[in-house]
């Protein structure tokens, strides 16, 4: 394990390792350098460190043998037998990087009665799927969920294995990283190959949303993710495709720490961002709460959906359930109105999947026209009233 350590008999308390930390995890107590608890052992102070008086110890990296980790695997989450939409969303992501690996797609498949859940598994993109079926994985547990599928992974060596990033998900993988110790990346928005290495390429928002990191997984497997419902495109499904349903043998626990005792379902809300075609989006640059009005009123007009940036969530113009970005929802909607958005990588996350973005924004250099299918620089004020009239007209 790797460890951080002062080295007393030679430091001094000069104090160079305390501005040297990013972290503010170095204090300096009766002129000796102590080391807190929030210390990420990145190792700047040691190379500040004049007299050699910290110690960094890292854990050396064992490399495994990946030439014996092949396929590309989607846990398939399931509730009451129905697959969740991201599944099969990633089970089209899937297909693609294993177009790129020359190998093949495979579903993983936990509950009781799987039978049609199988069947459209395979339309949308699985070559195999294993499935697990019995009464005790009906209600899904942390625990033994997870013991089946790292149980799994030792026996198959998949070479990549993706996850959706719902509750469960966020759960279950970095369990599972955890346990083989490997990689986990979180909320990734592009999956790719690369050309040369062929490992996976794993981006995801970083630092805030400030910038776009590309994380890679060389030493470890399998490569794992999880990917934010709406990001990835389903394929069209075909249920004329043929794939294999494998039964294999696990040992499924009968006794776990963690027991299910009931599920409470409670009543779905009428918004539902992720599923609207037509979303009204209003952002800071409405400049006034009283303008919301107008949002609704396009909204209304167009049957559509009102969603927001964080900024307005923040100003407590609208509820949080709207918020569409990073720290939002994401959405994919055939027609995405962003009014007053400037276009911020946080948000621009969320929306990336739209198919048409329109932008409204009185500054021409708004970076939300870049990513815009159509865009019209005005103030917000003097626009939608004249889209919502044109619009009242065209459905009259």
């Amino acid at each position: 394990m790797s460890s951080i350590n002062i080295l007393i008999d030679k430091c001094v308390g000069c104090g160079l390792c305390v501005s040297a930390c990013p972290f503010g995890a170095i204090k300096i107590e009766n002129k000796k350098a102590v080391i807190l608890e929030n210390c990420t052992l990145c190792g700047s102070c040691v190379s500040k460190c004049n007299l050699n008086a910290i110690e960094l110890k890292k854990e050396e990296v064992k490399k495994v043998d990946t030439s014996k980790y092949k396929g590309v695997w989607v846990f398939a989450e399931q509730k009451n037998g129905n697959i969740e939409k991201v599944v099969l969303e990633l089970l089209g992501e899937a297909r693609k990087l294993a177009s790129d690996l020359k190998t093949d797609v495979s579903a993983v498949l936990l509950g009781e009665n799987l039978d049609e859940a199988e069947k459209e598994l395979i339309a949308y993109g699985a070559d195999y799927v294993y499935s697990i079926d019995d009464a005790s994985l009906s209600k899904y547990n942390d625990e033994s969920y997870s013991d089946i599928l790292s149980e799994l992974i030792n026996n198959y060596n998949p070479d990549i294995f993706l996850f959706g990033a719902t509750s469960y998900g966020r759960s279950l993988a970095p369990r599972i990283a955890s346990r083989l110790n490997t990689g986990l990346t979180a909320d990734c928005t592009i999956l790719e190959i690369d050309s040369e290495k062929k490992i996976l390429l794993q981006t995801r928002p970083a630092f805030g949303g400030n910038l776009m990191a590309t994380i890679v997984c060389p030493n470890h497997r399998p490569q794992m993710a999880t990917v934010r419902p709406k990001v990835m495109k389903a394929m069209e499904p075909d249920y004329s495709r043929k794939g294999e349903v494998i039964k294999p043998s696990v040992n499924i626990p009968c006794c776990t720490r963690v027991k299910i005792l009931d599920v409470c379902t409670f009543p779905s809300e009428d918004l539902n961002l992720e599923e609207a075609e037509i979303i009204v989006a209003a952002g800071r640059g409405i400049g006034d709460s009283k303008n919301m009005k107008l949002i609704e009123e396009l909204a209304e007009v167009l049957h559509a959906k009102i969603g927001a940036s964080r900024a307005v969530v923040d100003e407590g113009w609208i509820d949080y359930s709207h918020q569409v970005g990073q720290t939002g929802k994401t959405v994919s909607p055939k027609f995405y109105f962003a009014c007053g958005i400037s276009g911020a990588i946080q948000h621009t996350a969320g929306i990336s999947s739209s198919d048409v973005i329109i932008a409204i924004n009185k500054d021409p250099d708004a970076p939300i026209f870049k990513i815009a299918n159509f865009g019209i620089v005005g103030d917000i004020e003097k626009i939608l009233p004249i889209l919502i009239n044109k619009f009242k007209e065209k459905s009259a």
